[in-house]
């Protein structure tokens, strides 16, 4: 790190640190009127910035409203960027009021960008020989650093005085401007040379010089060598006005006019009283206790600045919201084991640690092929070490053996009793698995924690993570191995930068489960949840993702053949139709042959103004015209050739004949799983195309497939939750409950249903547990609106307690902020007091159905579980899970013992919930999954 003088004058990009809060804190934050994500995150920056670095003299400049004086030289000038969204702007005015509290002095100059204000200040100081401290993550600010003007981007710790430029962009300060004219900058639409990107910019700017230079030596160009060079001069040439144009456009002005000289801007005494109002206001209950409890609202500066500054991120888990003081973190203390000696030490750390934070580093997200690289641990939080075992570069003496390393861990990665907590856990169980390890001792995970903690509070991958709930910026994969076709593989990577890497992530993972389990601690639900459910549940999915299933890939192949034959006929009819060519898989020239000459209606518009042709849209056109109609099954059928019967075959993993997916946990908001590579809870199952694919998962020789899936059981959940006496009676007496609901909304007898009441009472029935409206209820069944309320209204009278329960759902949503499961499992509800109608009738909606949809899933899992442990205890090969699918499993089974096999995974699944009605599980089977179900 570059030395930084003592009491810089710093100043802040405070419009850089609003978009980077509002993108990496949760949206759910909120105080229930505003979103407050993007307060919460900047003040969070702005306290971290002044723990760690000491000084008097700051300042935070932000945007102004309106247009600049490059919009008046260059009307297109960030033409490509999206409008502020409402979300952040409504929180503008509430952070700079928190900022002037705080005693900051703020600056938001109409008629220029925050750059220029910054540059100007950054120059002026300089010319007085005081040090400058610039916080931002704009590259354009490079061209201000010199002796005096350094630059920090506190998300990555990067700082860079003159020599820094030089080391990241090859270049010195004085040409970054040069730099940025040459390429143009998509972002800002300042438009650069075309052609010219950052390889060739270099080329010129550290071969000739400025722009000016190199415009003047046009004929020393082609002799550089670099691709392209010898056409570059007639390019430049060309767009001489172009480059010119971006030159004014990327350079920051230094002479703004300011009330204000950088000696003046000092900080004041906080106002406490005024930070207590707006703390409270906006709940940041961290903040607010701290002044409460005789806190001044002053942030002192940390006696190790220079440091990274992270938060210890308790959590509030009545908010969803992370909370937390900074605290430092050390890369500099983590150790590299490469002899047998310090990995001894180690070990003996391990052993004597109550909890171990465990990380693999390979070679391939792929967990059926990734190689293991090495090995990272933590102990205590800051006390970590990474093992490296199979890095390319290093010679045999140099790291220690994999297979030596791996045979003294065993025992302690298989040992039960010892406590392992991971990021992830699950692809390093299977990995693990490829080494003849089976890893026991899985405590935590904290990719789930903070997934139970909050399902809707952003990614939970361990950068987002770190960002949310510690506030600090890990080292990530791209930093080290670069990306795009030329990413190196961990075991490329040199030690020096691997191993912080490495190191860091159990550290982080240690400091996240001390983080996140603030949060889940004393809530009964949530504990369940994460400790009965979600955690037991990772090592059973690496099993079923290890185990896989067969595919018979000839009759994919021949389906993909038909599939092509069809999609060719429809092509053909469509340009009939359509009464000229066109492509179909273009929304262009679709909304043009429909819109334009075909004459039909314009049912909606896309964000640009242009009629939609996205799948809804085409669905309700497609009731009275053939072309639209024609289109979706076009796409249907492209799409299920693309994604199953073309790509499943080619996922055959040659050590097994099997295809293996990957089961998410933290993905889908209520709690079901969701798979990638291949999807398999989205093939259809309603049409002939879906099927036939279902029918090329098979069994092999001497076994069956077997499905065993729940019969409504989000109905059955709506029953047990709402309480309604109907609808338990129905249940109870195992009569067709659409058949019992057409004959209560049509006022007819059981017996005397038709197939089509049945077939509307069904599209009632689970149209309500989705929050249907009687315009959506009208729309799918193709009935008047009248007539969809009429079925609505007399089911309610039918019905009651299900009304009742809707309406105190929503009146717990709106009052809580979130709804939660049978078990505990919590959704919050952002939008939920939104003063967007569209959004918050969403959200409405998304809270009856949660708790349906989510204790269905958490009603799987549990059945999951429980059939998990009767197979370990069966020990046998004649039984093996294959695949969860929504609310069924599916297994292969040896045939001599089928039937016993069924009717004990069937009473294991009835087991799993105990709720006012039955649970019923019904199986099937055949020789593959289509005959199964």
């Amino acid at each position: 790190m570059a030395n930084i003088p003592d009491n810089p004058l710093i100043l802040i990009d405070g419009s850089s640190y609003l978009y980077r809060a509002f993108h990496a804190y949760p949206e759910s934050m909120s105080n229930g009127d505003i979103q407050t994500n993007a307060i919460y995150g900047v003040v969070n920056m702005l306290r971290s910035m002044m723990k760690q670095f000491s000084s008097e003299r700051i300042a935070v400049i932000f945007d102004a409203k309106g247009k600049t004086f490059r919009d008046d030289m260059y009307p297109e000038y960030k033409a490509n960027r999206p409008s502020m969204p409402n979300e952040l702007r409504s929180q503008i005015e509430p952070l700079h009021n928190i900022i002037k509290a705080m005693g900051l002095p703020l600056l938001v100059i109409p008629g220029v960008e925050a750059d220029d204000v910054i540059g100007t200040l950054a120059h002026q100081a300089s010319q007085q020989g005081m040090p400058v401290l610039i916080s931002t993550g704009d590259k354009d600010m490079a061209q201000l650093v010199d002796e005096n003007v350094t630059l920090i981007n506190t998300m990555t710790n990067v700082v860079m005085d003159p020599q820094g430029v030089v080391d990241k962009f090859g270049i010195g300060p004085e040409l970054i401007i040069d730099f940025l004219a040459l390429m143009g900058d998509k972002v800002d639409n300042i438009p650069g040379v075309p052609g010219v990107g950052e390889k060739t910019a270099l080329a010129l700017l550290q071969g000739i010089g400025s722009i000016d230079d190199i415009y003047t030596r046009l004929d020393d160009i082609a002799p550089l060598g670099f691709r392209g060079s010898k056409t570059m001069a007639k390019k430049l040439t060309e767009h001489e006005d172009n480059a010119r144009l971006s030159y004014e456009l990327a350079t920051i002005k230094l002479d703004v006019e300011l009330e204000n000289a950088p000696e003046s801007l000092v900080k004041q005494t906080p106002n406490k009283d005024e930070l207590i109002a707006l703390y409270g206001k906006y709940t940041f209950k961290s903040w607010l206790n701290e002044l409460l409890e005789g806190g001044t609202g002053e942030v002192i500066a940390d006696e190790k600045s220079g440091r990274t500054s992270v938060a210890s991120g308790s959590s509030d888990a009545s908010s969803g919201q992370p909370t937390g003081d900074a605290i430092t973190i050390d890369r500099s203390q983590y150790q590299t084991i490469l002899t047998e000696e310090v990995f001894a030490q180690w070990l003996f750390k391990l052993d004597a640690a109550d909890l171990i934070a465990f990380d693999t580093e390979t070679d391939s997200l792929d967990y059926m092929e990734a190689n293991l690289v090495g090995l990272s641990f933590a102990v205590a939080e800051g006390e970590a070490a990474y093992v490296p075992v199979a890095h390319d570069y290093l010679d045999a003496p140099a790291q220690l053996d994999r297979n030596w390393v791996l045979e003294q861990l065993k025992p302690l990665l298989e040992d039960a009793n010892k406590a392992k907590v991971g990021q992830n856990l699950k692809y390093d169980a299977s990995v693990l698995a490829r080494y003849d390890i089976e890893m026991r001792g899985i405590a935590h995970d904290t990719m789930l924690a903070s997934y139970v903690f909050n399902s809707v509070g952003g990614k939970h991958d361990m950068d987002s993570l770190a960002l949310r709930f510690l506030q600090h910026s890990c080292i990530s994969f791209e930093q080290i191995a670069g990306k795009g076709k030329k990413q190196l593989t961990f075991n490329q990577i040199d030690l020096e930068q691997a191993s912080p890497y490495a190191a860091e992530d159990a550290d982080v993972t240690l400091r996240l489960h001390n983080s996140i389990q603030k949060g889940i601690a004393g809530n009964e639900g949530l504990e369940r949840i994460y400790t009965d459910i979600e955690v037991p549940l990772v090592p059973v999915l690496s099993k079923i993702e290890r185990t896989g299933v067969l595919i018979d890939a000839m009759k994919l192949n021949t389906q993909s053949q038909e599939i092509a034959q069809r999609l060719d006929e429809l092509e053909k009819k469509a340009y009939e139709l359509a009464e000229q060519e066109f492509n179909l898989n273009s929304p262009k020239q679709l909304q043009a042959i429909l819109f334009e000459k075909m004459g039909l209606p314009v049912v909606k518009k896309t964000a640009s103004g242009a009629p939609s042709t996205n799948e809804e849209v085409l669905q309700e056109l497609a009731l009275d015209y053939p072309l639209p109609k024609l289109i979706l099954e076009y796409r249907g059928l492209a799409k299920l050739k693309s994604t199953y019967t073309d790509k499943l075959p080619k996922m055959i993993k040659p050590q097994t004949g099997r295809v293996h997916t990957s089961y998410h946990q933290a993905v889908a908001a209520t709690g079901r799983l969701s798979s990638t590579d291949p999807n398999l809870q989205n093939i259809p199952i309603r049409n002939e195309e879906g099927r036939r694919i279902r029918q090329a998962f098979i069994a092999p020789t001497g076994y069956k497939i077997l499905a065993v899936d729940y019969s409504q059981i989000e109905l059955r959940i709506m029953a047990h939750l709402s309480g309604d006496p109907a609808l338990l009676e129905a249940f109870r007496d195992g009569k067709d409950i659409h058949a019992a609901t057409a004959a209560e909304i049509m006022g007819t007898t059981l017996e005397s249903v038709t197939s089509e009441q049945r077939r509307r009472a069904k599209a009632v029935n689970f149209g309500l547990i989705y929050g249907m409206s009687a315009f959506g209820l009208a729309k799918q069944l193709g009935i008047p609106r009248g007539e969809a309320q009429h079925y609505m209204d007399t089911y309610f009278e039918r019905y009651p307690g299900v009304l009742q329960y809707m309406e105190e759902t929503r009146s717990a949503a709106t009052d809580q902020g979130f709804v939660e499961t049978i078990y505990g499992r919590r959704l919050y509800l952002p939008e939920i007091k939104s003063p967007n109608g569209m959004r918050r009738k969403g959200a409405e909606r998304a809270a009856i159905n949660a708790p349906m949809q989510g204790t269905a899933a958490d009603v799987i899992k549990k059945a999951m579980l429980l059939v998990d442990a009767w197979l370990v205890e069966r020990d046998s090969d004649d039984v093996r899970m294959l695949m969860q699918v929504h609310d069924e499993l599916v297994f292969e089974v040896r045939e001599e013992c089928l039937e016993e096999v069924e009717a004990k995974i069937c009473e294991l699944m009835e087991s799993a919930a105990d709720l006012s009605v039955p649970l019923i599980a019904e199986a099937g089977h055949g020789i593959n999954w289509d005959e199964a179900h």
